[in-house]
């Protein structure tokens, strides 16, 4: 069980990825946020990425098509 203080979680997609790893990557963050949501946590994902399930309408609360480097992540 996660602490109860915790509201809100924001989730870095792994970004560009090469043929052969996008599976991996995207399949332990889509865990990741239905574990979360199971939990009642709000999940906020920043993903360049929108041929991945993370970022599927359904799964985050959020969904940001932003690159994941600090400029964008500190404007989120």
């Amino acid at each position: 069980m996660i602490h109860n203080s915790i509201k809100k979680v924001l989730i870095l997609g792994s970004g560009a990825l090469k043929i052969g790893e996008a599976g991996e990557f995207d399949y332990s963050g889509s865990q990741a946020i239905k574990a979360l949501k199971e939990e009642g946590i709000k999940t906020v994902l920043v993903n360049p990425n929108i041929a991945t399930i993370q970022t599927s309408e359904f799964l985050a609360d959020e969904v940001y098509f932003l690159p994941v480097n600090d400029f964008f992540v500190e404007k989120i």
